[in-house]
């Protein structure tokens, strides 16, 4: 018993250099992945500018749908970047040409409280929707029975904030009862549930890496999920606020984050931390969802204060203010080919952007 004490400061010792040891590594591994960041742009980036988007002036309004009569909370591209869904309050799906401004479909909704939809995005036939129903439902849109009698996909016991699709036999769903799930679509069952956040998740996105995933959540987290399995390979934190919406970098090795605390966030997964902070004083409200640009130089933001702002990624500045909505901007998204930048409102519109 004698040695007790040095043998306990021992282990003390040993502890705090292993501790030293690892702040010093991720520290390393995070100035590499800033550094990887620098090094993919340099080239090719104008140092006055931001890529070929220049700066706000390159950014044109070129239509606005209109067709919706309550306030918009989601919208989401296709895979062939002409056609979007939008899903508003007045109790309609409607999915759009995003070229001619035309409605190609209009769904009358089961529940007008809906929160959420997506398009499939590899053969582009199903559109999913849900809300404060707690359920997500799927839409065949060559299918006429299936628009009147579609699936739906019932386990949550809480609202659904968010799906998104891998592919046609399976989606990723959110909700406000702290979980998200992996469905099989063809027996509307759940494959997988993942439950290690404490509060509502608000949204999900995929990685161009098949099987892995990010969520964010009111608990102020972000976490990575591998698909294949029901655990969380690592939490990120930084906000002090509910993440409202998350989005992978196009390589699929890092993410954004948007929150109520008037800041995005970028996370890199190789060093497991925070890389980059969006942010500016003069800038107070929540962001409401987040999105790349094709490139990944810009990343994009709907804001409470009826504006998108266009961030640089690699230098964290705000380089674009685009304005033209009279209420909150509650959904933005780029298309597949980078073309167009699209944003939904609680005024009614969805209005579609492109580069000059």
């Amino acid at each position: 018993m004698s040695d007790l004490p040095a043998r306990l400061e021992e282990s003390q010792r040993e502890a705090r250099r292993l501790r030293e040891a690892i702040e010093a590594h991720q520290k390393k591994i995070t100035s590499q992945s800033i550094a990887s960041f620098s090094a993919k742009y340099e080239d090719s980036a104008p140092r006055s500018g931001v890529a070929s988007w220049g700066g706000p002036s390159t950014m044109l309004d070129t239509r606005t749908l209109k067709g919706h009569f309550g306030k918009v909370y989601a919208l989401n591209w296709g895979g062939e970047s002409t056609q979007l869904v939008s899903a508003s309050q007045d109790g309609k799906l409607i999915v759009w040409n995003a070229l001619t401004s035309n409605k190609v479909h209009c769904i009358p909704l089961k529940s007008a409280w809906v929160m959420t939809c997506s398009f499939e995005q590899t053969a582009g036939r199903l559109v999913a929707c849900g809300g404060l129903d707690n359920n997500c439902t799927l839409y065949n849109l060559t299918d006429e029975a299936s628009l009147s009698s579609p699936r739906e996909l019932t386990q949550h016991e809480g609202y659904l904030s968010c799906a998104r699709f891998l592919d046609e036999s399976q989606i990723i769903t959110s909700s406000g009862d702290s979980t998200c799930i992996l469905w099989d679509i063809a027996t509307e069952k759940p494959l997988r549930t993942f439950t290690d956040h404490s509060a509502d998740v608000m949204s999900v996105s995929l990685s161009s890496n098949r099987g892995v995933f990010v969520s964010g959540s009111c608990d102020a987290t972000a976490k990575l999920w591998d698909a294949r399995e029901e655990r969380c390979v690592h939490t990120f934190t930084g906000h002090v606020s509910d993440v409202n919406s998350v989005c992978f970098f196009p390589d699929g090795n890092a993410f954004a984050t948007g929150s109520d605390d008037s800041n995005c966030r970028l996370f890199d997964i190789r060093a497991y931390g925070e890389v980059a902070k969006y942010t500016q004083e003069s800038i107070l409200c929540g962001i409401t969802s987040v999105v790349f640009s094709k490139s990944g130089r810009l990343l994009f933001g709907g804001y409470d204060d009826h504006k998108c702002y266009g961030w640089d990624v690699l230098n964290e500045r705000q380089v674009m203010e685009i304005s033209g909505h009279t209420s909150r901007v509650s959904c933005v998204d780029v298309s597949s080919d980078g073309r167009a930048l699209a944003t939904g409102s609680w005024d009614t519109f969805l209005k579609i952007w492109s580069v000059a």
